[in-house]
């Protein structure tokens, strides 16, 4: 599990996600996850797969799941 505290109130998480090739890919998987409520920003990189999610609080992974799937992608679980 890769989550850490950078500032007070905000949590920093980093996933692995499969199947992202190319900028549209980073954009759906931004898109749902920044729709989860407390979620501040989202960065995801497909050449790596890691998606680096900053959040007010951690993050149900059913939640971060569940994003992905509807962005058309698989969570493979935290980087």
């Amino acid at each position: 599990m890769t989550a850490h505290t950078d500032t007070p109130g905000s949590v920093t998480t980093v996933y692995q996600v499969s199947g992202m090739s190319c900028g549209h890919c980073e954009g759906s998987v931004s898109g749902e996850i920044s729709g989860i409520a407390g979620v501040t920003s989202v960065k995801a990189v497909a050449s790596t797969g890691e998606v680096t999610v900053i959040s007010t609080a951690p993050l149900d992974d059913e939640a971060v799941r569940a994003a992905v799937d509807e962005a058309g992608f698989e969570l493979a679980g935290q980087a």
